[in-house]
């Protein structure tokens, strides 16, 4: 089988490094970017403005090697867990996905809020959100992760993944 994934665009954010910067959009809630699409897709943004929050699917272009097991940033134990359980970038192939806020799309520009995303990123897909299909009812587990929503804000990247 043969996979051919293709850049669709570039996200262009404040995050020029890896270190330092919000490790999920819970803790740049209030940082805007762009996404500039390459002209051959931009006729695929039409409707898109309609939807308060997309996926976004992208490459994390700066994995040198990805890892099975890692300790991830909320971890309160330190503890190496299977990559598989978490949401960091060393994953084998290397895709991120992050809901975020659709601010506006103006021709080949996207602009989104509450992004977590290095500079230079290059974009797989983008989805909308839509909450009745993607709301999840019921009990909801988060595995090992217990760090409370203001910790996830405040939380910083290190360079544990650099």
């Amino acid at each position: 089988m043969n996979i051919n994934l293709q850049q669709i665009a570039t996200i262009n954010s404040p995050f020029c490094s890896l270190v330092d910067m919000p490790i999920q959009p819970k803790g740049a809630s209030n940082t805007y970017a762009s996404i500039t699409f390459k002209d051959e897709f931009v006729e695929g943004l039409s409707d898109l403005d309609g939807f308060s929050h997309v996926y976004l699917i992208y490459y994390f272009h700066k994995v040198k090697e990805p890892q099975l097991k890692v300790i991830p940033f909320n971890d309160k134990t330190d503890t190496p867990r299977g990559v598989f359980s978490t949401r960091t970038p060393m994953h084998p192939n290397s895709i991120g996905l992050s809901v975020v806020e659709l601010v506006s799309v103006e021709k080949n520009i996207v602009t989104i809020k509450g992004i977590d995303i290095l500079d230079g990123t290059p974009l797989l897909d983008i989805k909308p959100y839509i909450e009745n299909f993607d709301k999840v009812e019921g009990e909801v587990k988060s595995g090992w992760m217990q760090s409370s929503v203001d910790e996830v804000k405040m939380k910083k990247s290190d360079d544990r993944f650099v």
